[in-house]
């Protein structure tokens, strides 16, 4: 935001250099982004963050400038002297979309004079940046730059049938801005238009065929307050923004609306004649300025600011500021905030309010606040162990964009999600999806290590992954996605150390499923304790391929909160086995769709508490045991705690599991 120092002192009288003037703002909160002399003038470029859009205009920066120096604002009256012909009896105003425009104004002035603007006027457009067009047009920048509301002058007699009305752009309809570009709007486009036609598109630009110009006489005078959000996406959907649209997005102040109107309205009757007509119309209420009242304690000063504030200075700063004292007591004082401070709401707002008034520079850098150590949250511990888990099996940890492209979108898709979340006014044009999955983007990451010599880029991630919409906005996961050149075996025992790292009674196991994007009998859905997890499969070379990625990769990805909830912050300490364990091998012949989960299943179903563990030894398929069979080799331990196990306890057991397996999967024992 430039402003004026001549342009100010017409709000604020001040007997200080200019240059100590923008120093006092920095130290307030306004940084100083540079001093420029404008002949007889000085622009000052001051960095007004997201929240105090009341300091996008001059009276604002005023302002501050009155609470700093303890000097009184002066601020125009707006006086109008309309005549008694209603603005009713020539136009008129329908709002369609009062969620994109809550309220609209307008006033009428007709038989103005369009021409040239004064040389003050130029001057102070010209000393923060913008040129002259007419008188008219520059009286709305002028307002706009004085008090943070946009407005907009219509030509009344280009407008068909001479009416307004506040719409939904219709597929496919275009307007020409006065920028002379043509934009094709959407159906989520709110604009004003005409009887027939788009005029304007709301809160960022109006339309070339009513500009103003010099065959102009009869004006209508817009101003409105339009969704933040609203002309956030069309700004960036169009890629057209502006000093209107700037301001929208960060909120106006409507208290204001009646009086930028008027003040418009004075300065152009003012510098182009004409005359007023009485009663605005308004679509859409301006409710009673009643904010919710704000508590500060005074012990709190000290305990954040680390400095002491007395009361009296707390009280009077707040005051100063606008804000209405409610009551207050020795411990603490009730404030209400004004019109144009939307941003503060809370206890520390007011602290800050009263810090930044007070000094900064006042507060001690060598008395620094006392701070102590946060308790880490368990996803916190969680993922660390995660970090932990990848690090030393190799991998490094990747940092990548949450926009992907449609055609890395439908890459990897375990969930088969079919449209995925869409963010329209992304500076990405062609990567502007939200990503269901991590595994498309860590492997154009493999993709690019590859192109720079570093072959088998072990890559993993953690973030959040986008399923679709909710009532409450978007549904987004925490995920972990991996990718190596190592097989489905290597990388499903990582994972296993992994849950084991997280708790050690957890249980892992991998179901064959048929997974878009891994290779036939290559892919498996993961299960953490019986319920699904996430997958794990070798990708096939159509997907590969479409990267030119080098080597096969295998990719595994699962969701986080799972291994948070199972956390175990206290592992109980178990002590050494005091006798030895007894091994059993079974040799089982199975039917080829008999995967080994269920076969280590019914194997622990009947081996009691004696059974510690179950060993994958081996598998074979072959000419001996004929098609559509296989045989696989488990190894099972049995231990007791508290003796050494008898020979007979063994093989009672072992008798139980082969029947158990021979019932439940007909396996044959060889």
């Amino acid at each position: 935001m430039i402003v004026s120092w001549n342009w100010l002192s017409e709000y604020v009288s001040l007997d200080c250099p200019v240059e100590e003037a923008a120093d006092r703002l920095m130290m307030s909160g306004l940084n100083l982004e540079g001093l420029e002399t404008k002949g007889d003038d000085f622009a000052i470029d001051l960095e007004v963050t997201s929240n105090r859009p009341d300091c996008l205009g001059h009276l604002g920066v005023a302002r501050e400038l009155c609470v700093l120096y303890e000097k009184t604002l002066n601020t125009p009256a707006a006086k109008i002297t309309p005549v008694a012909d209603q603005t009713a009896s020539l136009t008129s105003v329908e709002n369609l979309a009062a969620e994109h425009c809550p309220q609209y104004m307008a006033r009428i002035i007709r038989g103005v004079k369009v021409g040239p603007s004064p040389d003050w006027l130029v001057a102070r457009l010209e000393a923060v940046g913008l040129r002259s067009v007419n008188n008219v047009v520059d009286i709305t920048n002028y307002v706009l730059l004085e008090c943070g509301q946009p407005l907009h002058a219509f030509d009344l007699n280009k407008l068909d049938g001479k009416k307004i009305i506040v719409r939904l752009a219709t597929p496919g309809e275009k307007i020409v801005a006065i920028d002379g570009k043509e934009y094709e709007l959407d159906d989520k486009t709110c604009v004003i238009a005409d009887a027939s036609r788009p005029v304007a598109v709301a809160g960022v630009m109006g339309g070339k065929e009513t500009e103003v110009s010099e065959s102009t006489t009869d004006l209508l005078i817009e101003t409105a307050n339009f969704a933040p959000l609203s002309v956030r996406r069309t700004a960036r959907k169009l890629s057209l923004f502006s000093d209107s649209s700037f301001r929208f997005e960060r909120s106006v102040d409507i208290q204001q609306l009646d009086w930028a109107n008027r003040r418009c309205c004075e300065l152009i009757t003012q510098l182009a004649g004409g005359e007023i007509l009485d009663t605005p119309i308004l679509v859409g209420e301006i409710p009673a300025h009643s904010p919710q009242p704000i508590s500060i304690r005074y012990e709190q000063n000290k305990r954040l600011l680390g400095i002491e504030i007395t009361q009296e200075e707390t009280r009077k700063i707040l005051s100063e500021l606008g804000l209405q004292k409610q009551s207050s007591s020795e411990t603490e004082a009730r404030f209400t905030p004004p019109s144009w401070r939307a941003d503060l709401t809370r206890e520390v707002d007011l602290i800050e309010e009263v810090a930044r008034i007070h000094g900064y520079d006042r507060i001690s850098e060598n008395d620094p606040p006392k701070i102590r150590a946060a308790i880490k949250s368990k996803q916190d511990r969680t993922a660390e162990i995660v970090h932990q888990a990848f690090n030393a099996a190799g991998f490094y940890e990747s940092i990548t964009m949450s926009f992907v492209s449609e055609k890395q979108s439908q890459m990897f898709n375990p969930r088969g999600i079919k449209t995925p979340l869409k963010v329209e006014h992304s500076s990405r044009k062609l990567e502007n999806l939200l990503r269901p999955s991590l595994i498309p983007s860590l492997l154009v990451s493999r993709r690019a290590n590859e192109r720079t010599g570093t072959a088998n880029a072990q890559l993993y991630e953690i973030s959040r992954t986008f399923l679709g919409m909710t009532e409450q906005g978007a549904e987004q996961i925490l995920t972990i996605g991996c990718v190596t050149g190592h097989d489905l075996l290597h990388l499903k025992g990582i994972l296993e150390q992994l849950v084991k790292q997280v708790n050690r009674d957890a249980v892992l196991t991998a179901c064959s499923c048929e997974v878009p994007g891994f290779a036939p009998g290559r892919g498996a859905e993961l299960q953490l304790n019986g319920k699904r997890w996430g997958w794990l499969g070798e990708l096939d070379r159509s997907v590969s391929d479409q990267l030119d990625l080098r080597d096969a990769v295998t990719v595994a990805e699962f969701e986080l909160t799972p291994l948070v909830e199972l956390l175990d912050l206290e592992p109980q300490y178990r002590t050494l086995p005091q006798y030895p364990a007894s091994e059993r091998d079974f040799n089982f012949l199975l039917d080829e769709s008999t995967t080994w989960q269920q076969l280590e299943q019914a194997i622990r179903e009947s081996g009691s508490e004696l059974l510690e563990e179950v060993i994958f030894a081996g598998q074979y398929r072959g000419k001996q045991i004929g098609a559509g069979k296989k045989t696989y080799l488990a190894r099972a331990l049995f231990r007791s705690s508290e003796r050494t196990l008898a020979g007979e306890e063994v093989e009672a057991l072992h008798a139980k599991i082969v029947s158990n397996c021979e019932e439940k999967l007909s396996a044959v024992l060889r």
